[in-house]
């Protein structure tokens, strides 16, 4: 046993301690307690750190970002599910940037193993790895961790809230706890007496920790079903706050424009042609371009394009085509990374045929549908930030360090975001409102980018090429030999948030292909890192997004040289490694009447992917119009091993599908002199509602404990639509976007 001691779930305790004269409930590491984030306003008594019981009924403090997953409905829901409260009775908000809410589940997805083919002390180990978020902080929204690290935490809390309120409520009425029941917020006495929970929290609560039963399954009244969001009456009614929507007395506006050659500084500038717009007040020096601060946003944003700068060159290969040379030159380097290397792969037997393929993608830009944006007010020395952030304790720290200010003077308030997808995990567009902030002390600032400069200055996801080998025998997949060339988002991403890269092989470079559940003996996955310095960063499934089209294509392309029908060649290969994926590639099949024959001038295609826990299959039908591809049904079967809310899954499914498919179909960022050619949607489109096919989704369950859900609908889509077109046309497909080959209806 290490020093740090077993860290498992059931080393948490559930602790109660007396916060402003009422009741604070808290899950808490039983070796060291964390310091209480909230601070009460008059009449409110904090359940320490998750939950607010005030006269108006109970708030639950979520620790992660609601950017339109549903988390914070989720999360919320197994606090009160534990309570006994009526959904009416509950309300949501983002805890303060604090340790307290550090996401364990991010270390423990990091173990070089894939879930499925974990062993205990594997699991054990990755158990452990939480510690390590719990020393840096990581209260972070990504890697669909967010149900995964909080599924014990907030039941925890939530049940020890109910069995404390009711020892108080025991000591008020004088009847023995074992004889209190809970129901709709109240602690409920054999005679009817009903003490409502904000009551009781008023009262003096010092007392002993008092454990809690977790409530099973059979017992639940809220998980298991779909439940109304609790940020969806305020969004479709234009009530919720973004942090574009800040505003503050005295508050100035302001927009940055950057150097096009990302990376590259500002020679130099002449403010006078944007000071000489109605309105400009002040233009900043950034370093790498200008900030201009206004009375609007909209003049901030003439006078940004109205500067005259001179900007230094790129410092990558000015043309797309260059830096895809660059990214070929990498498998000319050691590899990073054999992640999977069974059998020998790189052993051909004689004689056999050898089937073998290069795969390219482009980089994507996020294309948040609200801007980067951030409001900052430095005042007295202390600075506070609101901002859309899905790390908002790094965001807080790089910002500390842009004005000369310690961590601890920093405030930041998470409001919800439009659109994160990874992008928001970033600390680029805090630190610059900071920096902002400070050129005018004591006068709040909202700092909003141009559609234009948000496409042009993203963390992309990398371009990536992967060249496969492999062969067949008897029917099977005998041999799968894939190498991945791509600049690092793992060591990019941590040299920006944490100021180091993470030691040893980068996942990101492999994830979706080097951890899928194929049984085939000779298999071996290589990751090889480019050197390029485009900025790239997480996208809305990481690696897994080019990957899962790496693989499924291939995977479809030995499917075809073996004369197998491709859904049964996938089970036949994933039954012997994980039952559970094996039986989503059957339900999906069951829901495309796969075994049937297919109308005339149709095409479809499967594609699967394991990946944050959840294994997912999906199929495509295509049709042919007239020489134009349309996309007519789309099937997704999933199994997040335990399903809290059929309806948030349902839609996320949906969801990420659609994100995969826009980008298969039409993403692409590219460049011409050391610059990003898209520059806004008519430039860098999505797809339309009525390019969208019917969609169905069938979920599975066959655990105890949740998987992700936020990220693994995006994978399978690309290889399921171009396995798809090649069904109906015979047109192999090997490099996105996929409009470039195909005209399709949208």
């Amino acid at each position: 046993m290490s020093r740090l001691g077993r860290f498992t779930r059931r080393a948490f305790l559930v602790a109660s301690v007396a916060v402003a004269g009422g009741a604070a409930f808290g899950v808490w590491y039983a070796r060291r307690d964390l310091p209480n984030p909230l601070e009460p306003e008059a009449g409110q008594a904090t359940l320490n750190p998750w939950l607010i019981l005030d006269a108006e009924g109970a708030t639950v403090v979520a620790p992660r970002a609601e950017m339109g997953q549903g988390i914070h409905t989720t999360l919320a829901a197994l606090v009160a599910e534990e309570l006994d409260m009526a959904w009416d009775q509950v309300r949501v908000i983002h805890g303060p940037a604090a340790q307290a809410y550090y996401n364990g589940a991010l270390m423990e997805a990091a173990i070089p193993v894939p879930g499925w083919r974990r062993s205990s002390w594997q699991h054990w180990l990755g158990e452990q790895a939480g510690v390590i978020s719990k020393a840096l902080g990581l209260q972070v929204t990504g890697g669909s961790t967010s149900i995964i690290d909080g599924y014990e935490k907030m039941r925890l809390a939530g049940a020890a809230a109910r069995e404390t309120l009711k020892a108080v409520a025991s000591d008020r009425l004088g009847v023995s706890v074992d004889r209190l029941r809970t129901e709709g917020g109240a602690v409920i006495a054999p005679d009817g007496t009903r003490l409502p929970y904000a009551d009781l929290a008023e009262a003096p609560a010092a007392r002993d920790p008092v454990a809690g039963r977790l409530s099973p399954p059979s017992e639940r009244k809220l998980l298991g079903g779909p439940l109304p969001r609790l940020d969806m009456v305020a969004k479709v009614t234009g009530t919720a706050p973004f942090a574009v929507d800040i505003r503050l007395p005295g508050m100035k506006f302001a927009t940055v424009r950057r150097n096009p050659g990302l990376g590259a500084p500002m020679r130099g500038h002449d403010a006078a042609p944007a000071l000489a717009v109605p309105g400009v007040e002040r233009v900043v020096d950034l370093g790498d371009g200008i900030a201009v601060i206004a009375n609007t946003t909209w003049a901030a944003m003439q006078g940004a394009e109205a500067a005259v700068i001179d900007w230094a060159p790129a410092p990558y290969p000015a043309t797309t085509a260059a830096i895809m040379d660059r990214i070929a030159a990498a498998f000319a380097t050691d590899p990073n990374s054999t992640s999977r290397d069974d059998g020998a792969a790189g052993d051909v037997p004689m004689g056999t045929p050898v089937i073998e393929a290069e795969y390219r993608v482009p980089y994507l830009a996020h294309a948040t549908m609200e801007p980067m944006s951030a409001a900052a007010l430095l005042d007295g020395g202390r600075l506070t930030l609101w901002a859309g952030s899905q790390a908002p304790g790094f965001a807080a720290a790089r910002a500390a360090e842009a004005v000369g200010i310690e961590r601890e003077a920093v405030t930041i308030h998470t409001t919800l975001l439009g659109g994160g997808f990874g992008r928001r995990a970033e600390t680029d567009f805090t630190t610059i409102a900071a920096r902002v902030a400070a050129s005018v002390p004591g006068t709040p600032v909202l700092v909003t980018w141009s559609r234009e400069e948000d496409m042009t200055h993203d963390v992309y996801r990398p371009a990536t090429i992967a060249r496969a080998r492999g062969w067949v025998a008897q029917g099977r997949a005998a041999g799968f030999d894939m190498q991945i060339a791509a600049p690092s988002v793992g060591r990019q991403a941590g040299e920006r948030l944490m100021g180091s890269a993470p030691p040893g092989p980068d996942r990101s470079t492999v994830e979706g292909a080097a951890d899928q559940p194929y049984a085939i003996p000779n298999y071996r996955v290589r990751g090889h890192l480019a050197d390029v310095s485009v900025p790239v960063g997480f996208w809305r499934s990481v690696g897994n997004s080019q990957n899962a089209f790496f693989h499924e294509s291939f995977v479809d392309e030995l499917a075809h040289a073996a004369g197998a029908d491709p859904l049964e060649f996938r089970i036949g290969h994933v039954r012997e490694a994980h039952a559970p994926s094996a039986r989503v590639l059957e339900a999906v099949g069951e829901m495309a009447g796969w075994g049937a024959d297919k109308r005339p001038g149709t095409g479809r295609g499967v594609a699967f992917c394991w990946s944050f826990g959840t294994p997912v299959a999906q199929v495509i039908e295509v049709e042919d119009r007239d020489g134009r591809i349309a996309m007519t049904r789309a099937l997704i079967a999933c199994d997040p091993g335990l399903a809290l809310d059929p309806g948030i899954i349902e839609a996320q499914m949906v969801g990420g599908m659609i994100f995969g498919l826009s980008a298969a179909i039409l993403g692409a960022i590219t460049f011409a002199d050391g610059a990003v050619e898209q520059r806004n949607f008519p430039d860098y489109d999505a797809l339309r509602m009525m390019a969208m096919p019917d969609f169905a989704v069938r979920i599975l369950q066959s655990g105890t404990h949740p998987g992700g859900i936020g990220e693994p609908g995006t994978p399978p889509a690309a290889p399921a639509l171009a396995n798809a077109i090649f069904d109906l046309t015979g047109q192999r497909l090997r490099s996105l976007p996929l409009i470039e080959s195909v005209d399709f209806v949208l």
